[in-house]
């Protein structure tokens, strides 16, 4: 059985997500395996905090990464990287 994801780890596999190029909501539901709601209350938090940006078009809702999300990964992925395990 895997474990249970961590609030921070659904962040940063948000953050990951719409790195990669993944904008609209549905698409960024299904790649990081959370249901509606979670991933709504998640991402207006994330626009909260300032990790992510909301772009409306008129019909459509997209989100892009914020310059202090690509910090944020960035942080992380050079503390990943000190305690890397072997």
């Amino acid at each position: 059985m895997a474990h249970k994801r961590s609030r921070l780890e659904i962040y940063l596999d948000i953050l990951k997500v719409v790195r990669q190029g993944t904008h609209k909501p549905t698409r960024i539901m299904y790649r990081t395996n959370l249901s509606w709601k979670p991933l709504m209350k998640i991402l207006d938090s994330m626009l909260d905090q300032g990790l992510i940006r909301k772009v409306d078009d008129g019909k459509h809702t997209t989100y892009d990464i914020a310059e202090k999300g690509r910090n944020v990964l960035e942080y992380f992925d050079n503390a990943m990287k000190l305690i890397e395990t072997r």
